[in-house]
């Protein structure tokens, strides 16, 4: 349907706990800036907003932890769209250790009003560049 964006990171020990294990939010956080890298790689210079009425917010998620990254691993850190609505798209995440899937996670993004911060239609232009084939 549209492609995996891709994110190389490193491990640093801020990171970590004290035996050198990442944090279990760190990985929310890598997912974090994978989804941010991804929306500007398909052009939109600050993917947290839209013009000046329209913001987007995290709605929901989930994450599966399954292995524990360790202190200077080197991961991957993946975004894709998988769905949307009216005023919603979602994005399948991954974080990976060489082939090793370490984490996955599912996101609702929300597209809100700025101001009354009441749920508004996604823009359609970010929908088709999102879901555009790759």
């Amino acid at each position: 349907m549209n492609a995996e964006f891709e994110l190389p990171l490193r491990v640093y020990i801020e990171d970590t706990d004290a035996q050198g294990i990442v944090y279990y939010v760190n990985y929310l956080k890598y997912m974090e800036r994978a989804r941010s890298e991804w929306l500007r790689a398909l052009g939109f210079a600050n993917p947290a907003f839209w013009g000046e009425d329209r913001i987007f917010v995290v709605h929901s998620l989930t994450a599966s932890y399954r292995r524990p990254a360790l202190l200077y691993d080197d991961l991957v850190v993946t975004a894709r769209g998988a769905g949307h609505g009216r005023a919603w798209f979602g994005v399948e995440q991954r974080v990976c250790r060489s082939e090793e899937l370490l984490c996955s996670g599912q996101v609702k993004v929300a597209c809100a009003d700025r101001h009354s911060m009441k749920p508004v239609a996604m823009p359609a232009e970010m929908i088709a560049r999102i879901f555009s084939p790759a």
